[in-house]
């Protein structure tokens, strides 16, 4: 019963981390809050779900769909919420501000499209269950985790070993030193709404996937999750953000099997207090590139 809670924890986990790992590369580099990045995940799902519906496509296109998607929205987002306060000055509540707005738009321009009721993911993956041993697994469940995993694989590859991940990881350290010496902080910010925002619309789908339904009012409590997953894993720090998926994926799970249901919330912030009452700065240290 525990292995099988703990293996459900790290399926629910990994979709949080995705999400994390967004809010965590955007304010990485300009220590900023996307308070949009919930209902860009939600914009994926639907992309996502698209794609399965109009186009009887399989959930791997239809990852492809959600991250695009997502990808094209956050650039969008980037482009006339963010550009124009960044460059009028140092204003860190504006841009805040600007993404809240964003949000509702975001949200409202979907609930017209598609209604304010859930929407039904279509997936065979669901009927497909694994016995690996302690555990059993929907093939539902088996995709999430390595999707998710191959997901955090590349982006670990993306900024350790690429020029535009090594010119990320130095706007991260400093902004205004890495444009004095030469780098287009323009692009590279560019780059890093569109890698986030990828990385949404790929949780987005997966949740899809897991729960079989979306509506377009799921970021927000997502939303909420992955800052929640930021804090606990340190401000900017991406193996933070994952490894603090997983602790939320997990506290969650156990306190709905060995608890109530009705505390899974309470229970996973009240552990987000916990963790930042021992250690304040988080589970890892601040920056998005690798651990020294």
């Amino acid at each position: 019963m525990f292995m099988q809670q703990l293996a459900n924890g790290v399926m629910l986990g990994s979709t949080y981390a995705l999400v994390a790992i967004g809010y965590t590369l955007i304010f990485g580099v300009l220590r900023l809050l996307h308070l949009a990045h919930g209902e860009v995940f939600m914009v994926g799902a639907f992309a996502g779900l698209q794609v399965v519906l109009l186009w009887h496509f399989g959930p791997l296109l239809a990852l492809i769909g959600g991250l695009l998607g997502a990808a094209v929205v956050g650039v969008v987002i980037e482009l006339v919420a963010f550009r124009p306060i960044r460059r009028r000055g140092n204003s860190h509540l504006a841009p805040i501000v600007s993404t809240i707005g964003a949000g509702l738009v975001l949200q409202e321009v979907m609930t017209k499209i598609f209604g304010a009721e859930q929407t039904a993911f279509p997936s065979n993956l669901q009927k497909q269950v694994y016995n690996l041993g302690v555990v059993a697994v929907t093939g539902s469940q088996l995709f999430i985790l390595v999707t998710a995993a191959a997901s955090m694989l590349i982006l670990h590859q993306f900024v350790t070993r690429t020029r535009y991940g090594m010119a990320m990881r130095a706007a991260a350290e400093n902004i205004q030193v890495a444009s004095l010496l030469g780098i287009n902080v323009d692009s590279v910010v560019l780059v890093t709404f569109a890698a986030a925002s990828a990385l949404a619309g790929i949780a987005g789908v997966l949740v899809g996937l897991n729960f079989n339904a979306i509506s377009p009012f799921m970021g927000f409590d997502m939303g909420i999750k992955g800052m929640a997953v930021m804090v606990i894993g340190g401000l900017g720090s991406i193996y933070g953000a994952m490894a603090g998926g997983m602790v939320l994926g997990i506290a969650e799970v156990l306190s709905v099997a060995y608890l109530d249901s009705s505390l899974r919330d309470a229970f996973a912030f009240g552990l987000m207090i916990l963790i930042l009452i021992i250690r304040p700065q988080g589970l890892f240290r601040t920056g998005i590139g690798p651990e020294r």
